[in-house]
């Protein structure tokens, strides 16, 4: 075979080989060599130790070194390219991975060779080497075989590879998502058997996993895979539950079906990086997996045979933060991801009679930030396969979105706030810090969303009109 291989990493096995240490480099940069894809970061192992090798890193890499994984046998490296591009690379000594039946984090043992260290790996795709600097790939597991046949398989026994480290099942369907590959039956049948194992995983891990699933080419394709497996059922057990329950409208056999089109949807409406929402966005495609959740719990057979899902948007933002926090989402994913799936019914009642200009404003301060986020999530859950729903819909939020540029243009939308503020309120009422003056600021508000920004004298006297009406002083 013939490599294009970078010249640093050639340039590194020398420096190994003159030390007396074997160096190859593994698992994804060798997979996307055979892909022709270039690798940004470079992935090496040795057959040295830490302490040994440490000094040749330190000598490659010009512009950084760091080893937070040291106590796994991991150190890395930078040097920066006369045109600025980084090349980046870790080097991990031979090694296995084992998993304490009662632990939650893999333990290190050190290896001997490099087919030993392949074989220790979660897939065959990922258990092919090339040696620097010979070049001699190294592919005793059939990994360029599976790779051409887009197959996943574990290079041992699948339920030894899983029962050793039960994240290789989480991988395996992100995989899936990354790569558009497929489960090799018997891997499939080993993961299918083995779902509750997963549980000996942290959730950091269990996160990080989805996370690339999510932000992936083919997320959809990772999701039925993730359910299909039975995994979902343990680490995101709100969606296979979607499998039971038909949608009030009829147009899908269920709702996780309904969920999946509406998350191929989304990542069709997120847009290019100079755009408002760039791809792939993780929030967006979240919201679109977890917009539905609250219709198991709300799910109600109505006379003449109908089902409805009442306040399933409330109910499922609910769900969606319990479960986004046990899986150890940073707090503004969580809080972010909960607050689209509490408003995703919000256009709705536009489509049945357009809104006022202060119904308008409400809905832009309601979603804050979340507004273009927020707006796809709504178009992608307009499935509707009836033609002329689907065009009065797509036609109200295009005349939502227009009037909300049109009232931009005249107002600080990114900034509205009562025309006076809180000293204001204190001096024109004569009020001390206190519960009163935040119940004026709160009318005030009020007001600025229902009429847009008046002259300040005008919100003077509607603060005095109030401030009478409710029994308030008011100052002379």
């Amino acid at each position: 075979m013939n490599f294009e291989v970078w010249p640093e990493a050639i340039e590194l096995g020398r420096m190994f080989a003159d030390e007396g240490y074997e160096l190859a480099l593994v698992g994804g940069p060798v997979r996307d060599l055979l892909l022709h894809r270039r690798s940004h970061d470079l992935d090496f192992c040795t057959s040295a130790r830490p302490e040994q090798f440490e000094p040749i890193l330190r000598r490659f890499g010009h512009d950084g070194f760091w080893d937070m994984g040291r106590k796994f046998g991991t150190l890395g490296a930078m040097r920066r390219r006369e045109d600025g591009t980084e090349v980046k690379v870790e080097v991990t000594t031979y090694r296995s991975d084992t998993y304490d039946p009662d632990s939650r984090k893999p333990e290190v043992a050190y290896g001997d060779t490099l087919e030993g260290d392949l074989s220790r790996r979660d897939f065959t795709v990922n258990a092919m080497a090339l040696r620097v600097p010979d070049l001699e790939f190294v592919d005793p597991f059939g990994g360029a075989n599976d790779l051409a046949k887009g197959v996943l398989r574990t290079p041992v026994d699948p339920r030894q590879s899983f029962d050793d480290d039960p994240l290789r099942m989480m991988r395996a369907v992100r995989f899936v998502a990354q790569l558009g590959f497929s489960i090799e039956p018997e891997t499939a049948e080993a993961i299918s058997a083995m779902t509750e194992r997963i549980s000996i995983v942290s959730a950091e891990r269990v996160r990080d996993e989805l996370t690339k699933l999510l932000l992936s080419d083919r997320p959809r394709a990772g999701i039925e895979a993730l359910v299909e497996s039975g995994l979902a059922d343990i680490v995101l057990p709100e969606i296979p539950a979607l499998e039971l329950q038909i949608d009030e409208h009829h147009r899908h056999k269920d709702v996780f079906e309904h969920t999946m089109i509406v998350l191929d949807r989304a990542v069709a409406l997120e847009t290019d990086d100079d755009g408002p929402v760039p791809s792939p966005d993780l929030t967006l495609r979240l919201a679109a997996i977890m917009h539905d959740v609250g219709k198991p719990k709300t799910r109600r057979f109505e006379p003449g045979g109908k089902v409805s899902f009442h306040h399933h948007d409330a109910v499922g933002a609910k769900l969606t933060r319990k479960r986004l926090k046990a899986l150890r989402f940073d707090h503004h994913i969580v809080d972010d991801v909960s607050e689209l799936v509490n408003l995703h019914l919000r256009f709705h009642g536009y489509v049945d009679e357009p809104w006022t200009d202060s119904a308008v404003r409400r809905y832009v301060k309601d979603a804050g930030h979340l507004y273009e986020r927020l707006n796809r999530l709504t178009r992608a859950d307009a499935t509707t396969q009836n033609r002329r729903k689907a065009r009065i819909f797509a036609e109200a939020m295009d005349e939502m979105e227009a009037r909300v540029r049109e009232l931009k243009e005249k107002e600080d939308f990114d900034a509205i706030r009562p025309d006076v503020d809180g000293n204001e309120i204190m001096a024109i009422l004569g009020l001390e810090p206190g519960p009163m003056v935040g119940r004026a600021y709160k009318h005030m508000l009020e007001y600025r969303l229902d009429n847009g920004p008046v002259d300040h004298d005008v919100a003077v006297e509607e603060l005095k009109r109030w401030a009478g009406e409710v029994g308030a002083p008011a100052a002379e």
